[in-house]
């Protein structure tokens, strides 16, 4: 079972050094490589030049692949979550570095899993979404503002607070969750169970992301503020419901004037 005080002891001082710096600075670097891909993708969609590579041609615009979006998904979700998720991930690696765990990449690899399998619906409403926004047509900008809604919604219901709870809570996470921990495929699975939390917490948000385009670099890295300080913040909570408010501001105008939806994106 995973907890500070039952790890501290077994692991010497330059590895709990390593944890300490080593961890967060690997988790920083690849989300800093999913900020890079996601960008460099974002810049791909924006042009009106001939089809490139993971690329087809529909109406002499670049269209992503389903494979190649599937990439540019994963990369924005480790951009967007990995910083959130490094207190968790640290205090697994303690574990996993005193020998009482299976390796970190197994947990980690549960997490990721999680967030990829969401590429897939994510893929179908962008391909049915990316010419009504970027049209500014009145009914996707209405659609939006029902998401923005819904998310508020969300942002304040129980559900979420439990899901949120347990992301802010690494030690009583794996207390309850972490007592297989020590095998790889136990592993998974609790990376796996983390990421459904992680899931519960952030899926509105995912949606107002697509909803809004989801390439859109301004709306990633405001997103990805909101679900680091919901996380990790000492008032995580209680800034989760003042983003609430924003999003009832924001899907209203919607809704009475969609055409706002294009100063949005």
């Amino acid at each position: 079972m995973v907890g500070s005080r039952a790890v501290e002891p077994g692991i010497p001082r330059l590895a709990g050094f390593r944890i300490n710096l080593f961890t967060p600075a690997v988790l920083l670097a690849v989300a800093a490589v999913g900020w890079w891909w996601s960008a460099r993708m974002a810049d791909d969609m924006m042009m009106d030049a001939a089809p490139s590579m993971g690329m087809d041609g529909m109406n002499g615009e670049q269209v992503l692949t389903i494979g190649a979006f599937m990439v540019a998904w994963l990369a924005m979700m480790t951009a967007m979550m990995f910083p959130a998720i490094t207190p968790v991930v640290k205090l697994y690696g303690r574990a996993a570095t005193a020998g009482r765990v299976a390796p970190l990449p197994f947990f980690v690899a549960g997490y990721i899993a999680v967030w990829t399998s969401i590429g897939l619906p994510a893929y179908v409403a962008w391909r049915a979404l990316m010419d009504p926004i970027d049209d500014g047509r009145p009914w996707a900008g209405r659609l939006a503002g029902v998401v923005l809604l819904a998310a508020a919604v969300w942002q304040l219901t129980p559900l979420k607070s439990v899901c949120l709870r347990h992301c802010r809570s690494p030690i009583s996470f794996f207390l309850r969750f972490g007592a297989r921990v020590t095998r790889p495929v136990g592993a998974l699975r609790t990376g796996a169970t983390h990421g459904l939390f992680c899931l519960g917490c952030c899926w509105a948000l995912m949606a107002v992301l697509v909803a809004l385009g989801t390439m859109n670099l301004a709306w990633m890295i405001a997103l990805a503020l909101l679900i680091l300080v919901e996380k990790n913040a000492p008032a995580g909570e209680r800034i989760a419901q003042f983003a609430a408010v924003a999003f009832i501001g924001l899907g209203a105008a919607l809704l009475f004037r969609p055409e706002t939806l294009t100063i949005l994106t």
